[in-house]
């Protein structure tokens, strides 16, 4: 029964006052940095910008009662938004009826691989895949995120799905001047954002720079007589449903696989780290079933596919949550604050949450573990380059498929022919 429902482990500590009382605060904050960080990741991921909470609602909720970590939360991530996106852009016009019905069905497909992983108890095999894989994909991934916001930055209109080689060229050979109103939105916030990861002790850093940088776009754009362009009002804050379509299956299967493996390695990733830090045990299987069925319910409430955040999850460490209950409460209590602040989506404009990718984009280089790994592990050196390289030129799912193979190739040269390198 437990490792069916595993949720009856930790559910009688809320007999506790100070246990619900820690869970409410941390669910609060959750919610409250969730708002503007949905928006951005649906951004991101090519969705309306409501799909972005959307995914942060019933996929939080299922995940917490059924997987096996106890601080982890799931909702939009940062890899997973932008490898939406990708995946998906070449098969549909980004932000279409038929781009969004894709995205879901890709959903459920994730979720649905991810069960059968889980009934077929492979959790401990992920950490086979090489941390050169994922850190070549990691680093490509923030270039694409810069690379997806230059036109929003310098108020261009560029086509949505250039490369960064044609993105640079369309910057460089396009007719429209750089707009100064954008420009200063980045910059504000950007700045607001870094002052307050020094001295703020009161705030999340994220929720000040959104706040900092809206106030002075629009003093900005007061002086200068300008419009600054701004999200669409968010429609409500129920899920509506949603139904995958079954015929899709097809074109989806290659994006389904590789989009599968990148979410169960950063679930599995951020899970281990967040058990390893609370000292906690961790079961692999039962957070790949959580996962599957976060992701397949999530599909049916017009989430775009879920996984472990590393960002939330590190805040609902650090403001003191004790069990999963805290991330039910954050989805909970993002509903109730939508009702409020729905009508208000209208004014958060779109270089602001530009900005919050981009300093997404910053915490995905890990400049230390970069050079550790091109340092101490030769061997990794070919995998982490041409994650990397494809990630930045070509698809993302044949990026990480090559740097697997190429992994595994090196791997067997040295089985076969040895090496000077001690590992």
């Amino acid at each position: 029964m437990k490792a069916v429902l595993p949720f009856t482990r930790w559910l009688p500590m809320w007999q506790q006052k100070e246990v619900w009382r820690a869970d409410l605060m941390a669910g609060l904050i959750g919610a409250i940095v969730v708002l503007p960080q949905g928006v951005a990741f649906a951004t991101l991921a090519g969705m309306p910008p409501a799909y972005g909470l959307y995914a942060a609602m019933v996929p939080c909720v299922v995940a917490a009662l059924f997987g096996s970590s106890r601080l982890m939360v799931t909702g939009p991530a940062n890899a997973i938004s932008l490898t939406t996106m990708a995946l998906v852009a070449p098969l549909a016009v980004v932000g279409s009826p038929q781009y969004v019905g894709l995205v879901i069905t890709l959903t459920f497909m994730v979720g649905a691989l991810q069960l059968l992983l889980g009934f077929a108890r492979v959790g401990k095999w992920v950490d086979k895949v090489p941390h050169s894989v994922i850190a070549g994909f990691t680093a490509g991934a923030a270039i694409l995120i810069v690379n997806s916001q230059v036109g929003t930055i310098l108020g261009m209109d560029l086509p949505r799905g250039l490369s960064v080689v044609q993105t640079v060229q369309a910057v460089f050979t396009a007719e429209q001047p750089v707009l100064l109103l954008p420009v200063v939105a980045v910059l504000a916030t950007l700045l607001i954002h870094s002052v307050a990861q020094r001295f703020s002790r009161w705030a999340p850093p994220i929720l000040l720079a959104v706040l900092g940088g809206t106030a002075i776009t629009w003093w900005v754009a007061a002086l200068t007589g300008t419009q600054p362009s701004s999200v669409q009002e968010l429609p409500g804050a129920f899920p509506p449903l949603s139904m995958p379509d079954l015929r899709q299956v097809p074109d989806l299967l290659l994006p389904a696989l590789v989009m599968t493996l990148l979410a169960v390695t950063e679930a599995m990733a951020i899970g281990k780290m967040v058990a390893q830090r609370a000292h906690e045990p961790f079961d692999g299987n039962q957070e790949l079933m959580g996962q599957g069925l976060a992701n397949l319910t999530g599909s049916f409430f017009s989430s775009y596919p879920a996984s472990g955040s590393f960002n939330r999850s590190g805040l609902n460490v650090a403001a003191g949550a004790r069990t999963p209950l805290a991330a039910v409460l954050a989805a909970v209590l993002l509903v109730v604050i939508l009702f409020f602040v729905a009508p208000w989506t209208q004014w958060l404009p779109l270089a602001v949450i530009a900005a919050l990718l981009l300093i997404v984009a910053w915490g995905l280089i890990n400049l230390r573990e970069l050079r550790h790994l091109w340092q101490h592990e030769p061997l990794d050196r070919v995998s982490l380059v041409v994650t990397f390289l494809g990630t930045v030129t070509v698809s993302l799912e044949w990026a990480i498929l090559g740097g697997l193979a190429m992994a595994w190739l090196t791997r067997q040269w040295v089985r076969r022919f040895g090496s000077s390198h001690e590992r």
